[in-house]
């Protein structure tokens, strides 16, 4: 409200209020503003200044006006009258740098793997929508056949629908009786159907077998379609590899001659087709733990590889098949930390908790890493006809070990006395300047961190031949798109560790002295304040990260059920 004085009084700015007109038409002695003295008191109010009467009608006709901003001054008590602001208010969405930069935070934190936006859609959407429209199948829905195979954990039969229904799935099926992990199982295909339906065997149900009594009882059921028999343990061991799996990706043998570029063209196609189905498995946030030949089987409808049984598999976007001090692996894949994770991670909260902190988990302990390891075995398997039998693996992981993990070190261990299959896979890895040799170096390394990672290895040169067999369009147009993403910081790292190397040399390019003693002043000295800040930190974090995991674990110990359980169909 803006009072303008003038040398004949003041000027409120209210000639156009109605209760303006209004009030000026009451008389002094009526006037509900003023006080019941001043009323009375005539000559009183006649010595009153036009700029002090004006002033304190202002006052009190104000609140009524609603014209100004704030509360008045009887209840502020701040002695002021308070004017309406002549700022132009601001209308619409008002954008900021800041503002920009915190949203780009969010949304790159809500996709980053696993996903937390894509974990809810999927899990409260895809999911639900799923069980709505999904077909429903029992045991005598179809008929046994030959047994396919055998495990600690189930029997797979090849069978068939015993009548034809219009939503049955045509052709043969794969069907699986599992008694532990089962309900492991359908969980982790149902996602991959969902998620990356590529990548793994073609899932059409599961169920648990619920009305049997005595022996069958809780026994699970799961169906696949039938995509072929050969797993890659079946091509590995056959002496004509890689030429027997040409034909079956091509459909045709290719017109070149036998050797080492022809044999290493057909080893990268199968790399690559490995590589881009397990990337598609980290970036929904599962971990298989079990990547070996036997688990990948060759599809002969989409002549490609794809990962099977994901029993042992985590889901670590909700936290499902995940116990922190428990490991499910085969030793002679399995990485050296044998743990996808810290053991000091603690068990996994609700759901909802599990995925909104899932992006940091995985940064944290990068588990994706785990399976690369193991895919970086076959790889060496693949290109050393001898390291393709059990015994002969497992005496690679002794040699592996006593050289602490590290290929360069086997390397000039073994070559010198190799035999001709061991110089065999060394002359195929150092084609075109040793691409293969580095790839396979920078999967098979002793510490996580410093792995490859699925996504990144689809970006090395080694993938950059032209006219990779069964590339298709789109899957080019992603691996450009891998390659462009992906940053290499190792020569950075190597220019910094050569500085280091070249110290008290300014003429080298290297760190003088005095530049070296102000990088020491930046960490804390030991005894310092900091110094025991961040250790009585660091202890208090381990003491509740400890303390959550046995309550997490009690609670989960004493759970009758799996929560998501309910969602798997039982026969009636």
């Amino acid at each position: 409200m803006a009072i303008t004085t003038t040398g004949a009084g003041v000027d409120l700015g209210l000639s156009r209020s109605p209760f303006l007109s209004r009030f000026k038409k009451m008389t002094p002695n009526r006037c509900p503003f003023l006080p019941r003295k001043a009323r009375i008191a005539k000559p009183a109010l006649a010595a009153m200044g036009a700029a002090d009467l004006l002033a304190e009608l202002a006052r009190h006709v104000e609140p009524f006006l609603g014209v100004g901003v704030g509360l008045p001054c009887t209840v502020m008590e701040c002695g002021d009258i308070i004017y309406r602001s002549t700022l132009p208010r601001q209308s619409g969405l008002t954008i900021t740098a800041p503002g920009v930069a915190l949203a780009l935070a969010a949304v790159s934190y809500l996709w980053a793997t696993p996903g937390v936006a894509p974990g809810f859609f999927d899990m409260f959407v895809l999911a639900f929508v799923e069980r709505l429209f999904r077909p429903f199948y029992r045991k005598d829905d179809f008929v046994l056949g030959k047994k396919l195979g055998e495990g600690a954990f189930g029997v797979v039969f090849r069978a068939s629908f015993a009548k034809s229904k219009p939503s049955a799935p045509k052709g043969d099926l794969v069907v699986k009786k599992a008694t532990e992990y089962g309900a492991v199982e359908i969980w982790m295909n149902e996602r991959a159907r969902r998620a990356c339906s590529s990548s793994c065997a073609d899932f059409v149900y599961g169920f648990r077998e619920s009305s049997a009594k005595g022996k069958g009882k809780g026994e699970y059921w799961l169906i696949w379609r039938f995509e072929g028999v050969d797993t890659l343990s079946d091509l590995l061991t056959s002496k004509e590899f890689p030429y027997n799996v040409e034909a079956k990706i091509l459909g045709e043998v290719q017109d070149l001659p036998k050797g080492l570029e022809r044999e290493n063209r057909i080893i990268q196609t199968i790399m690559r087709q490995l590589l881009f189905a397990l990337d598609s498995l980290h970036s929904t946030g599962i971990v298989h733990r079990d990547i070996k030949p036997q688990n990948i089987i060759f599809s002969e409808g989409s002549r490609t590889f794809k990962i099977i049984d994901l029993g042992a598999a985590a889901d670590l976007r909700v936290g499902i098949n995940y116990v922190p001090k428990e490991f499910l692996l085969d030793p002679r894949y399995a990485a050296p930390e044998q743990y996808i994770m810290s053991t000091q991670t603690p068990s996994a909260p609700s759901a909802p908790v599990a995925t909104a902190l899932s992006p940091v988990l995985w940064q944290m302990n990068l588990p994706d890493r785990f399976d690369v390891y193991s895919l970086g075995l076959i790889f060496l398997q693949m290109a050393f006809p001898s390291l393709r039998t059990d015994s002969s693996l497992i005496q690679f992981n002794r040699q592996l070990k006593r050289c602490g993990y590290d290929l360069e070190a086997w390397r000039k261990t073994v070559e010198p006395r190799a035999n001709s299959d061991l110089r065999k896979g060394f002359e195929l890895l150092d084609l075109d300047r040793g691409i293969g040799w580095d790839l396979l170096t920078s999967m098979v390394l002793y510490k996580a961190r410093q792995r490859t990672s699925a996504k990144a290895a689809l970006a090395h040169p080694y993938f950059n031949q032209e006219g990779l067999l069964g590339l298709s369009y789109m899957q080019n147009l992603r691996l450009q798109w891998f390659r462009a993403t992906q940053k290499d910081y190792s020569d950075a790292a190597q220019w910094l560790v050569g500085l280091m190397a070249r110290s008290g040399t300014a003429s080298q390019g290297g760190f003088t002295e005095v530049q070296l003693e102000q990088l020491r002043e930046i960490e804390p000295k030991k005894g310092s304040v900091q110094r025991t800040g961040l250790a009585s930190f660091l202890l208090l974090q381990r003491k509740i990260i400890k303390t959550l995991s046995y309550s997490m674990d009690e609670i989960t110990r004493q759970s009758k059920r799996i929560w998501w359980s309910r969602w798997i169909p039982r026969e009636e």
